[in-house]
């Protein structure tokens, strides 16, 4: 039997493991009601609402844009152009004009924590209210106007997960510049083959990190990435870890401090007013990454009314995400989970962002700070739960966790035995949502859902108007059994292009090559017949995700081919029985030269130095010879 084939013979137990609570009116049951009632429908449960949404997508999202309470300076004149299918890639809410940073800045409770600051190594907690976010916002925007940044310009971030990168990404969406971010273990090529392509005006960063117990020094490497972005006209650092004063930032060109930086955005001695540029639905607002088996990362354009729409409906009508709400991700802030982390402020949600690592000081550091905060949602790596299990960590013995309703897991597959993990040994009513989706849409295809029940080893459902299947090779939709991901109908979420791709022609090869008009995921799963539940089962594109982390192998190959003694190179994921990924890296030695330990070492502290250390192989083999066609272990 097949790792594959186990794991689904596993799945089909469907062991319940969660019930919603049938007396609760969620936000999911106001809306099938609002749409029973608009459309003279008789929707009666979810599956009902889902047919509905993916049968009547443009309905759908009209819909959820009046429920959802976008703000919005004109209307829309025209939800989709139903003659275009999913490869057209067509425009949303045309005639439509708004502004993401408006609508995460809506709300009006000016006392109430909008974030909360955590990081490891401090006690202290750093808390922003919603006013204080507005002003904060506010000034971020006017110093980059001043500077000159406008409407297009690229602004990137080399950033932490902190209350500053929230900031200045909200004050880039103010003025309809483009974000686009990196998190600080990055290596400079790792960056610079990211930043590079996009011509960055401006760009965030910090001097200096905390991660493991360890200070890490970020003030040489950002010289570096500076050397590499000819276009940039500043360099702001924020200190971080050490105090101004004790920071030298002489050597780094066009560099300033943060609070000198934002001084130019003062008018006069008054605080600059909010001010929010009035831009199309399918206006940019990030520049997202991701690695293929071949070439650079692909630059991925999203929409600011895209990434709203879906985010909001993911939050809003999945979740359940409220006011009443304090939602954490543990993410970086280079992590498409950040971005959907940040637009759950939309709701007037309180968001928490963590810096530092989740097993340091302790085990129970995010379970602390759950009790501390009186975090409701909180969302992880399915590793990290792994980890806690492997070395019994019992949360439920040692910590209250009596806010918390919601955990969601995502980066890679939850494994059957982490559902029982959660509810033996951290909390029994809790709802554990395993989401997944990806940074090519910078959402979930599928995850949690407040309304349905949570089966062992299964993500629940595909979420709304995620006209979602699994297909075999031959274009065929298959239950019960392993497929490929594939979307049929059009999403606000989908990238609106490809950075430098003017013919569009790395965008249709990325997603529409194997099957025409619909969109291939480079997933596998299997979606069980019986509960709708959907199990995901690695990636099918040659895409390396080990503990979560996704990258492409191009990228190891980049590095390895500086080292002459090596002929060729093949970076393979491998798997364990329970479908763990690490990856393995096969070195086809010169003719001349010797694979040793040395070499060996050499190669992994490149790898570290210039990706990060979450890049670098379990293993490095030398082998006689490689093959020409690359597969999987």
């Amino acid at each position: 039997m097949s790792r594959k084939e186990g794991r689904m013979e596993e799945i089909m137990e469907s062991k319940v493991m969660w019930y919603p609570d049938s007396k609760k009116i969620t936000q999911m049951d106001q809306f099938r009601a609002r749409v029973n009632s608009n459309y003279g429908l008789s929707l009666v449960n979810y599956n009902d609402l889902y047919q509905w949404s993916v049968e009547c997508y443009p309905e759908f999202w009209s819909e959820f844009w009046d429920f959802s309470g976008i703000v919005y300076s004109r209307r829309y004149d025209e939800v989709i152009d139903r003659t275009k299918g999913i490869s057209d890639i067509p425009e949303w809410f045309q005639g439509s004009r708004l502004n993401y940073a408006e609508n995460l800045l809506k709300h009006k409770e000016n006392d109430k924590i909008a974030l909360y600051g955590a990081r490891e190594g401090k006690e202290k907690v750093e808390k922003v209210t919603f006013d204080e976010l507005r002003r904060n916002v506010a000034l971020f925007a006017s110093a980059m106007r001043k500077m000159g940044v406008n409407t297009g310009d690229r602004v990137v971030g080399y950033l932490p997960n902190s209350i500053e990168t929230v900031e200045a990404m909200l004050a880039a969406a103010c003025i309809g510049a483009i974000w686009s971010a990196t998190s600080p273990d990055f290596g400079v090529n790792g960056v610079l083959d990211r930043f590079s392509q996009i011509q960055p005006k401006l760009i965030f960063s910090v001097e200096a990190v905390v991660y493991n117990g360890k200070e890490h020094a970020h003030l040489e490497k950002l010289l570096s990435v500076v050397k590499g972005l000819p276009d940039l006209k500043k360099v702001v650092v924020i200190p971080y870890v050490f105090p101004k004063d004790k920071i030298d930032i002489s050597k780094i060109p066009n560099s300033v401090f943060l609070d000198d930086f934002l001084a130019t955005g003062k008018v006069g001695d008054q605080a600059p007013q909010l001010e929010f540029e009035q831009l199309p639905f399918n206006h940019p607002l990030y520049i997202m990454y991701s690695s293929g088996t071949t070439g650079a990362p692909k630059c991925m354009v999203h929409s600011a009314g895209g990434t709203l729409i879906q985010h909001l409906k993911e939050h809003i009508l999945h979740g359940n995400t409220t006011s009443n709400d304090i939602v954490m991700y543990y993410t970086t802030a280079g992590w498409m989970m950040w971005n959907w982390l940040i637009t759950a402020v939309s709701t007037g949600a309180s968001l928490v962002l963590y810096d530092g690592s989740p097993l340091v000081p302790s085990l129970n550091v995010l379970w602390n700070l759950v009790d501390r905060l009186g975090i409701t949602i909180l969302g992880t790596g399915a590793k990290w739960l792994a980890v806690l299990e492997e070395k019994n960590l019992r949360p439920r013995e040692t910590n209250s966790l009596q806010t918390l309703h919601t955990i969601l897991s995502t980066g890679s597959p939850l494994k059957p035995q982490s559902y029982d993990y959660v509810y033996e040994h951290i909390k029994t009513n809790v709802l554990l949502g395993s989401i997944s989706g990806g940074t090519d849409i910078i959402s979930c295809f599928m995850g949690q859902n407040v309304c349905i029940t949570v089966y062992r080893g299964e993500i629940q459902a595909r979420n709304l108007a995620m006209d979602v299947e699994s297909w075999n090779e031959e274009g065929k939709a298959v239950w019960g059994e392993s497929g490929e991901l594939v979307c049929l109908k059009p999403l606000p979420c989908q990238p609106t292009h490809f950075w430098n791709d003017e013919n569009g022609t790395k965008y249709q090869k990325a997603y529409f090559s194997k099957f025409p008009g619909v969109w291939a995921h480079g997933d596998y799963c299997k979606i069980n017949p019986k509960t709708g539940g959907i199990v995901m089962l690695g990636r099918s594109d040659g895409t390396l995700n080990p503990n979560g982390v996704r990258f492409g192998s191009s990228e190891i190959y980049n590095i390895v081919e500086a080292f002459a003694e090596v002929s060729d190179s093949l970076c393979v994921p491998q798997y364990n029985k329970d479908g763990e990924e690490r990856v393995i890296l096969f070195l086809k030695m010169d003719n001349n030269s010797e694979f040793s330990k040395e070499l060996v070492k050499s190669i992994k502290e490149a790898i570290r130095v210039a990706l990060s250390a979450r890049h670098v192989p379990a293993m490095i083999l030398e082998t006689k010879d490689i093959p020409p066609v690359q597969g999987l272990i």
